[in-house]
């Protein structure tokens, strides 16, 4: 779950509304060859499924110790154990490049707790997994996981910045990302020119202390839905 703290409470969207909003950002744009890229159906599609595997944590939820919902940055190690795994085996039944480019970024994203211990079998798993579906692709398709991937992670955090509002300028990939109000401003342009409007589900929920899991559930269930909107643009 991403949570947004607001004056006016905590604003909850689901992982996969996130990454919904990622695909509409990357399917505008119009650099590094991607429209006329003849895997790019695929490399969206992973883009929007990316984060299907969270959708049982985002009914459950987390809340802490002291009472504070918990956002997928902060659960703990075996929530984010076992999301990946759950997502790339959905999608590899079927769509074997889509799914080995999440587990690309389940490998990718954890980068910094590679030389860990208690990681160790996470990161044998998954690539693993990864291998062995590259293997079920056409071997020229296979060869450009990492020129392909790209795109997925550009999107992804495009669409973190503007999801969690986070304030400071991220750079990836020669772009500079940076939201201003509910305005993403991406340097430079990807988007030749061009507006995408960005609507995002949401609920609000008072900022006060859980009882638990349980009780932010029930909070939840009457919460008010609301869109989080607003663009993305880019600029020279």
């Amino acid at each position: 779950m991403i949570i947004r703290t607001e004056n006016s409470g905590l604003v909850f969207i689901r992982q996969p509304d996130h990454a919904a909003a990622a695909a509409e950002l990357m399917a505008a744009w119009t650099l590094d060859g991607l429209p006329g890229n003849p895997r790019r159906d695929s490399i969206l599609s992973a883009i929007r499924s990316h984060d299907n595997g969270w959708i049982e944590e985002d009914d459950e939820m987390t809340v802490s110790e002291d009472g504070t919902p918990v956002d997928f940055i902060a659960v703990p190690f075996e929530v984010k154990t076992r999301v990946w795994p759950r997502c790339v085996d959905r999608l590899g039944a079927h769509w074997p490049h889509v799914a080995a480019l999440v587990a690309q970024h389940s490998l990718t994203i954890f980068k910094d707790h590679r030389g860990k211990p208690e990681w160790q079998a996470y990161f044998n798993a998954m690539t693993a997994r990864r291998d062995t579906l590259l293997a079920q692709c056409n071997p020229e398709v296979a060869a450009r996981i990492d020129e392909d991937y790209r795109f997925v992670r550009m999107a992804d955090l495009m669409s973190l910045v503007f999801c969690n509002a986070w304030p400071d300028p991220l750079e990836y990939g020669g772009h500079r990302v940076v939201l201003t109000g509910n305005v993403l401003t991406v340097t430079p342009d990807p988007f030749g020119g061009a507006t995408v409007h960005l609507r995002i589900p949401a609920r609000r929920v008072p900022s006060r202390r859980f009882a638990s899991a349980a009780d932010l559930g029930a909070e939840m269930a009457t919460a008010s839905n609301e869109m989080v909107e607003g663009t993305a643009v880019g600029a020279s």
